[in-house]
């Protein structure tokens, strides 16, 4: 019945990826502000040594945390990015077409990845 190679993606299955991305987008939301509100309280764990060795330690170990939860939140922050930037392309009817192919990107790649711009095709090419 379907012969024809569709260019783009219905308005119902553009609903059922705005659906998917908009639950993904408030969850990595929910994660964000749980990561910064960990950098605003590091000491929220209540281990509050007096020991001076300990607290050198200590010191160190938070740093190096720290550093982890920012990388964390940075990575956040640009998955979010993403996942609005799928949304406009959902609403520009652009969504699910591969950048370097013009193709469909495959559901299935979508529904595991997204805000995925590429075809597996085309992402096999660049490595």
């Amino acid at each position: 019945m379907e012969n024809v190679a569709k260019n783009r993606y219905s308005d119902a299955e553009l609903q059922e990826f705005k659906e998917l991305i908009t639950s993904k987008l408030n969850s990595a939301k929910e994660e964000l502000a749980l990561l910064a509100n960990s950098l605003s309280n590091p000491n929220a764990n209540g281990t509050d040594d007096t020991a001076g060795t300990y607290k050198t330690l200590e010191d160190g170990s938070a740093t190096l945390e720290k550093e982890q939860i920012n990388q964390l939140a940075a990575r956040q922050k640009k998955f979010i990015e993403n996942l609005e930037a799928a949304l406009v392309r959902i609403e520009n009817k652009t969504y699910g077409i591969c950048r370097e192919t013009g193709k469909l990107i495959q559901k299935e790649r979508l529904r595991a990845v997204p805000h995925a711009t590429l075809s597996m095709e085309a992402k096999l090419k660049q490595n």
